[in-house]
């Protein structure tokens, strides 16, 4: 990893102490804990019901999230008109720490945004994929892309040779940065994909084919000329998951993050410049580009990464006793998996705010959350295609099981099929109204697909692809997905994606692949499987581990079937469509 200056040492407020139960009395802890509950007191606004006030962006014809919002920041900084709060502050458990101020981050972006229009020859519009873990290089291409111009296809490190193919082929993209875990993935298939021009390599170490990231960054000027974007151009491309076909390319503009992503960063995440958040999602989700990238730098919030390459819960809980972290932001399944270790050991005296977002929380996981630190999880609801639809807000009642109420950035409603609102209290697809004006902070579509594109929209509505209920306070109360996606662990799941992968095996003969409910996951990838009469008769034990391995090299390893079970044949319509549903519902116990 290159590199850069940093700034190194500890901050006057860190806190380098892990306290035991003995070393704190019950009193003082029970004080303690009551303490949290001031956190309920929002810090950029008096109440809920005033935020659509509040809430009322400006959409200029022009706009670029590094010129408009991190330089500005910079310039604040230099006058000594914001608080010394780092801009970035990464560590990696083992020693090392990197922290950048806003001038600092706008100096080493500056030099990557060089590299890219220099010895990469990008230019304008150009597809920049981008597949590196938690690591600061990650966030300096995310700036010097929005410097350029450069429109941004982050990707996760799980990808496999068949996933990054795949992208690389649909997005044409003429740029490649990864590092050495991913190098001979590359190298394998390039010669496949056509617009595919410059491999850049984040590494120590020089290989064959590739540019240097590290040593082109060292060299480079510091001297660069934010190009100018209109708000509409595109910015960024994330790949989702659907149920039927590949992947779609959610295309965002400038703007629909640059600005929308503010209803996230001052009121649902509710930052001042005085904050640190640590949101723990990885680097090829939305998610991160939500959290640790527009958020909380609209607000001048110090973004804390840690780069855990895998998720410890008491390497999470120690790093909330030690740093300064004031807002964490991490999934249901994180939760899960926190709440069961031992809080004794653990106090967090910096940490204000506690949010999740990616799936359903369960009430009972939020609860137990709160008993051990006095902190009530506040959760979001969005999609890739969009920011913030709603959540609890601080100062607003939690009912445990509603994700909240509609986020001032759009008007959330519940429809019916032909987009017609139904009365509260009623199922129906949980909407945002898009007629007459279509909120800007909404996705442009899927870039290429315009019929996939128009499938989304009924009536005056965006429909979300999902099922809910909207109670007389204005509760939002998640019930199901109209798809077939599978939420495993914040991982949007399409089965098409698995059944495409198991069919490819010799011994199956068909499969469908649907939802199990998973106490730690929420919902794990199940697949129904129907075999070739020739491998019936052979070991199925042998068989499930024979297929899980066979679809961990197929496709990234997080989408496996964890359950798999061997049927006779699957129940299909009289077209010959497999029912999910029915095979869904009896998973979940529903008749």
């Amino acid at each position: 990893m290159i590199r850069f200056k940093c700034i190194m040492g500890a901050l006057p407020f860190r806190l380098g102490v892990q306290i035991k139960r003995n070393d704190i009395s019950c009193s003082t802890r029970a004080w303690y804990q009551v303490q949290r509950h001031k956190t309920c007191f929002p810090n950029n606004f008096k109440e809920y019901e005033n935020l659509r006030q509040l809430y009322n962006p400006e959409v200029p014809n022009h706009f670029n999230f590094a010129k408009d919002v991190l330089d500005k920041w910079a310039q604040k900084e230099k006058h000594g008109e914001k608080s010394p709060n780092p801009a970035l502050w990464w560590i990696n458990g083992q020693g090392n720490e990197i922290k950048w101020s806003f001038e600092e981050l706008v100096f080493h972006s500056r030099r990557v945004a060089n590299v890219l229009s220099g010895p990469c020859k990008l230019q304008k519009g150009d597809r920049v994929l981008l597949i590196l873990p938690r690591i600061p290089e990650w966030w300096l291409v995310n700036v010097a892309c929005l410097r350029t111009g450069m429109v941004l296809i982050p990707g996760t490190s799980q990808l496999t040779a068949r996933d990054i193919l795949y992208r690389l082929r649909t997005s044409k993209a003429k740029c490649i940065i990864t590092d050495e875990s991913l190098a001979p993935v590359l190298d394998a298939i390039a010669t496949e994909c056509s617009s595919l021009k410059t491999k850049l390599l984040v590494s120590d170490r020089k290989r064959e084919g590739w540019m240097n990231f590290g040593e082109l960054s060292r060299t480079a000027s510091s001297d660069h000329i934010c190009v100018q974007t209109k708000s509409e151009d595109p910015m960024a491309i994330f790949f989702t998951s659907g149920t039927t076909g590949s992947p779609k390319m959610t295309e965002h503009s400038q703007c629909s993050f640059g600005i929308g992503l503010t209803v996230n960063g001052r009121y649902w995440l509710d930052l001042t410049e005085r904050d640190v958040l640590w949101n723990t999602s990885d680097t090829g989700w939305a998610k991160t580009a939500w959290s640790s990238v527009f958020a909380a730098w609209i607000q001048g919030a110090c973004v804390f990464v840690h780069h855990m390459p895998r998720f410890e819960t008491t390497t999470v809980l120690e790093t909330l006793s030690v740093y300064p972290i004031s807002t964490f932001c991490a999934s249901p399944t994180a939760y899960r998996m926190l709440i069961q270790e031992d809080f004794s050991r653990y106090t967090f005296l910096s940490l204000q705010h506690c949010l999740s977002a990616g799936e359903p929380i369960n009430p009972e996981v939020m609860q137990k959350w709160e008993s051990n630190t006095g902190l009530n999880i506040y959760e979001g609801y969005g999609q890739t295609e969009t920011v913030l639809i709603a959540g609890t807000f601080k100062g607003m009642k939690i009912k445990p099981g509603s994700f909240g109420k509609p986020s001032p950035a759009y008007d959330v409603q519940v429809v019916d099929n032909a987009g017609e609102v139904v009365p509260c209290g009623s199922e129906g697809n949980l909407a945002i109204r898009v007629k007459p004006h279509k909120p800007f902070c909404l996705f442009s579509g899927y870039t290429d697909d315009p019929e996939r594109t128009a499938q989304c929209y009924r009536g005056d509505f965006y429909l979300t692809g999902d099922r809910g209920i909207m109670d007389e306070d204005g509760y939002l109360w998640f019930v199901g997905r109209t798809d077939d996606v599978i939420l495993s662990a914040g991982y949007r799941i399409g089965p098409f994606e698995i059944e495409n992968a198991l069919i490819e095996h010799e011994a199956v003969a068909e499969s469908a692949v649907v939802s199990s409910p998973d106490p730690v996951r929420g919902e794990i990838v199940k697949a129904f499987v129907v075999l070739k009469t020739a491998f019936k008769s052979q070991s199925q034990d042998q068989l499930v581990t024979e297929l899980q391995s066979h679809v961990k090299k197929m496709t990234a390893p997080y989408k496996y079937p964890r359950k798999i079970e061997f049927v006779e044949q699957l129940p299909k319509t009289l077209s010959g469509k497999i029912r999910r549903a029915e095979l869904r519902n009896k998973e979940w116990g529903r008749s």
